[in-house]
């Protein structure tokens, strides 16, 4: 039988999906041997702030449970915060062979929500891990400077936003559509264009109504999807700078005849910032024929 492989513990912060550093939580844990252990149930801040016996009598029983379900030698535990260091202190008491890494992306003692009491417990804390630190790590030259003024050494890690979406900024095509997003939107021509223009980003700037298009599929497909950013009702001088954002104005209205002899006022808003408008093929649209270009479908929408 195999024995197990050298461990390295990693002590999370928050749930991995909520860690600032989770590109670099998951760097870790992609190599040999790493596993994580999510936060205690008592968080690791409500423990810092209680009395020294009564931190370290619960932080030896959290040791402990973590421990027995360690399969291998403990070689490793990292930190990120100085409020876990009660914790990895319990684990170094059982397992004193073992090192401490300790990662800092912030001057946590100088925590804006800290209170005079609580900053001075952080940086007891943090010397107190940086001390028994065998490997710190920091993300700014700034941080790696405080340690060598401290008398100590620190490796300078670059941060990483692998997981950050990144679509093209050069394709990208911004459009922007303004007023009431309810019966008269045609969803399934919205949903067509996101999915055949995957580089839109379309601010839709108006009250959204559940209640008129809860049963349609296809608005259900827009609610969702990342191209379309919902950013509800604003005033007039907010709705004008969002326009000045985008490329062109959209009319995503349904050809009905509630719709098809109407002149929609958003033309002239969009016109009055510089900004074209696309419609559908609605007849009252061409009174105002030299702002607005007119489409059959999602494909001309595209080409426009």
């Amino acid at each position: 039988m195999p024995e197990p492989q050298p461990r390295a513990l990693l002590l999370l912060p928050r749930p991995l999906e909520g860690f600032i550093l989770e590109d670099q939580a998951r760097d870790l844990l992609r190599a040999p041997g790493v596993v994580a252990a999510d936060p205690p149930k008592v968080r690791y801040g409500a423990v810092a702030r209680l009395p020294a016996p009564l931190r370290a009598f619960l932080s030896a029983v959290t040791a402990k449970r973590l421990l027995r379900a360690i399969d291998g030698e403990l070689r490793a535990i990292v930190i990120f915060h100085p409020v876990q260091w009660p914790l990895a202190r319990a684990v170094l008491d059982t397992v004193p062979q073992a090192e401490l890494w300790y990662g800092r992306w912030d001057r946590y003692e100088m925590a804006y929500d800290a209170s005079p009491k609580m900053r001075a417990r952080l940086a007891e804390l943090h010397e107190q891990a940086a001390s028994r630190s065998a490997l710190t790590f920091v993300v700014s030259g700034k941080l790696a400077e405080i340690e060598l003024e401290a008398g100590r050494e620190a490796q300078l890690v670059g941060l990483a936003a692998d997981s950050f979406p990144a679509p093209d900024p050069g394709a990208a095509v911004v459009a922007v559509s303004l007023g009431h997003l309810g019966w008269r939107t045609d969803w399934a021509l919205l949903r067509a264009i996101a999915e055949r223009m995957p580089e839109l980003v379309l601010l839709l700037v108006g009250a959204w109504h559940e209640d008129e298009c809860s049963t349609d599929p296809d608005f259900a497909w827009c609610r969702a999807a990342p191209g379309l950013v919902w950013l509800g009702r604003r005033t007039d001088e907010e709705a004008a700078r969002l326009i000045l954002c985008a490329d062109v104005g959209v009319l995503p209205f349904r050809v009905e005849p509630f719709n098809d002899a109407a002149l929609p006022y958003r033309i002239l808003k969009y016109a009055r910032l510089g900004r074209h408008t696309v419609s559908p093929e609605l007849a009252g649209v061409h009174t105002w024929d030299r702002a607005v270009t007119t489409c059959a479908d999602a494909d001309e929408f595209v080409a426009a």
